[in-house]
């Protein structure tokens, strides 16, 4: 089954490539994702997917119902979203969409989710079960997944995979690695507030500027100090804006950053932390400082061992121990971990670096681009997850 299936994603390669380069042509923003839905239901339709869309976000999903006995449902997830990056690939398949590209590289997604519906509905008749496709807008905002959960497109699922090309990966490698796989995004504002006053005259004010400062500082001490070494966090202030004139005493400063972790016991307490920080750090200046928190993903960690062991065999299935790569752990984070928080998921890398062919840019970058003989690769992963998933809880 496992030879059929790589011999399959290799057939149906052109068309793998085909839509990649049409959707990376015509790349839509987060939460603008209109046209992208509308021809991915095209496509699937076309296969004989029955599809159904949402109605609050602009996702879908495909279903495929198996021909054999099994009541389990696996689901296998896309994202759809685009960045505001202006591209300079070169490519002559660009984005006509000026300022818009799929520089996160999720044109790859949907072209390789693609081609395993086509694989998955070939093989219809082999499947002891139900197949969900599940085509995600607005993960660049950690929106989408929130969305179509809200709407119940995990109801009956009970497992789910999904994965993410990655330009600091060798290709044609598959990574789907036990543990922690990227971390959190939470974000923070902290407003500080003292007095003006003009600049040759500082102590009749409060400068909101040295409160900041020193703030920055004692939020970075946190981490050195505060945070178990073994615990992989960071405390990031990304942006600050504050002051009037070069001589005047700064009333207000507004900062704002990010804190990336995988510990889900550092996520109950760094908020509290942080305003603890800030508003005693100001004190101590005579200003005040405020706190606004928002906890916007979640960790992807791979911790089902059964999912684990699934998705590494289907790996060697498909294309042998060699065919298994590891990509480090890294604090980036993803919106996918909000589904693995509602059924067990896992989630892999497929590799897009060959230096030999110049693919050395990495995501986000406006010269993103991949081999795209790695696309079938990713497809069949997805196929060869499904259908070893269901066939072993059938056999249960």
């Amino acid at each position: 089954m496992s030879t059929n299936i790589r011999e399959l994603a290799e057939q149906y390669n052109d068309y793998i490539i085909e839509r990649r380069r049409y959707y990376h042509s015509c790349p839509e923003l987060s939460g603008q994702e209109i046209h992208t839905t509308e021809a991915l239901k095209a496509d699937l339709e076309a296969m004989g997917v029955e599809v159904e869309l949402c109605k609050t976000c602009h996702g879908l999903v495909g279903t495929i119902k198996g021909g054999k006995p099994g009541k389990a449902v696996v689901a296998l997830r896309s994202d759809t979203d685009a960045l505001p990056v202006e591209e300079k690939t070169g490519l002559p398949f660009a984005s006509e969409n000026p300022g818009v590209m799929h520089a996160c590289g999720h044109d790859n997604h949907m072209a390789m989710l693609l081609g395993a519906a086509k694989i998955l509905t070939t093989i219809r008749d082999e499947i002891p079960g139900t197949v969900k496709l599940l085509f995600q807008p607005a993960e660049e905002t950690a929106q989408g997944a929130k969305a179509m959960i809200a709407e119940g497109v995990l109801k009956g699922v009970d497992a789910i995979y999904g994965a993410h090309i990655w330009g600091d990966f060798d290709a044609p490698y598959i990574d789907v690695s036990a543990g922690n796989r990227m971390a959190c995004c939470d974000t923070f504002r902290i407003t500080v507030e003292g007095s003006s006053t003009h600049g040759s005259t500082p102590h009749l004010g409060t400068d909101a500027i040295v409160a900041a400062a020193s703030i920055i500082m004692n939020i970075q001490t946190y981490v050195s100090r505060n945070n178990d070494p073994l615990n992989p966090l960071v405390v990031t202030v990304g942006k600050i804006d504050g002051g009037q004139r070069f001589n005047i005493l700064a009333n207000k400063v507004v900062m704002e950053g990010t804190c990336r972790t995988f510990s889900r016991k550092t996520l109950e307490t760094i908020d509290k932390d942080l305003e603890r920080i800030a508003a005693n750090t100001a004190a101590a200046f005579g200003a005040s400082a405020s706190l606004e928190y928002q906890h916007l993903t979640t960790p992807v960690i791979n911790d089902h061992e059964d999912l684990n062991r699934i998705a590494r065999n289907a790996v060697i299935k498909l294309y042998g121990e060699e065919g298994l790569g590891h990509l480090p752990t890294m604090m980036g984070s993803e919106d996918f971990a909000f589904f693995m928080e509602e059924v067990p998921g896992v989630f892999g890398f497929i590799g897009s670096r060959d230096p030999e062919q110049g693919y050395i840019y990495t995501n986000h970058h406006e010269k993103y681009s991949v081999p795209e003989e790695v696309l079938q690769r990713g497809a069949a992963m997805h196929a060869q997850f499904a259908l070893d998933f269901l066939t072993e809880k059938a056999g249960e």
